[in-house]
């Protein structure tokens, strides 16, 4: 006869006894260690390789002809501004096929809400598995980035849940877009129109001073600036109190605002 404790112990290791959000970010894991090692190249290559394509090579270039870059290192300039872009392309990547395959193709989220889940549950365990995501790719490209040289603060740790932040308001606002979707061809038009040119907009690769002034205001309007701002203020050791203040409350107004209208295009899509 099995007692109390170890019923209890094998309800909790089926899932039976973990809150709903957890359950489905469950589902999440087991299907990504299925499939883990498609994400090696974006998640440990691709930081090895921006830092050294575009901080090293480009970077020794850049600082033996104009010099220093916003009083700093090429390097040092650019690789905070790589890691609020690198969560931002996680988040999104998550956050496309993904959703719409759950609701149109296999029909994930619909056999979910067969059982006691509900839509929030659903869409909570989505964006809990997004956050798990950005954490490997935030503390892997923190972790490359203090091996090439380029932390210069204590504070850069607290980098990292700012490019979560970063993440998660772009993966609430493609998820509610993702969830009316009939076909993918959107998709392409959110990183063609949207997503490549926010790295020219969003002063990641050079000083926004750098754009026409008209062009300020479509940056401040855009959360990859504000992450960028953020990453690199706290990773370079040099922040503005202010500004930070002011970055981090566009982020979580952006990330609540896109969590709301999800879970409004996901209960229209789900529920019949």
């Amino acid at each position: 006869m099995t007692t109390d404790l170890e019923t209890w112990g094998m309800e909790f290791v089926q899932g039976t006894r973990l809150p709903p959000t957890l359950r489905v970010l469950r589902y999440h894991f087991y299907t990504y260690m299925r499939t883990w090692r498609s994400s090696l190249t974006t998640s440990f290559l691709a930081p090895v390789l921006y830092l050294a394509a575009m901080g090293v090579s480009l970077g020794s270039l850049i600082n033996r002809h104009v010099g220093s870059v916003d009083h700093v290192a090429y390097l040092s300039f650019v690789a905070p501004g790589l890691l609020a872009a690198s969560a931002m392309q996680v988040a999104a990547s998550d956050s496309m096929y993904p959703v719409m395959a759950a609701i149109k193709w296999i029909r994930t989220y619909h056999a979910m809400l067969a059982t006691p889940l509900r839509v929030t549950d659903v869409l909570l365990g989505h964006f809990a598995w997004v956050t798990v995501r950005l954490i490997l790719t935030a503390v892997t490209y923190l972790g490359v980035m203090a091996a090439f040289g380029v932390v210069q603060s204590p504070l850069a740790i607290v980098a990292v849940p700012a490019a979560i932040l970063t993440g998660l308001s772009f993966s609430s606002i493609i998820s509610a877009f993702a969830a009316t979707q009939e076909n993918d061809q959107g998709f392409a038009t959110i990183s063609r129109m949207g997503l490549i040119p926010l790295f020219l907009l969003s002063a990641t690769f050079f000083p926004l001073s750098q754009l026409p002034g008209w062009m300020h205001p479509v940056a401040y309007a855009t959360p990859l600036f504000h992450g960028v701002d953020l990453c690199r203020m706290l990773v370079l050791g040099r922040v503005d109190w202010a500004s930070a203040g002011w970055d981090l409350a566009y982020l979580i107004a952006f990330s609540g605002f896109g969590v709301l209208l999800a879970r409004r295009l996901f209960a229209k899509r789900l529920v019949v």
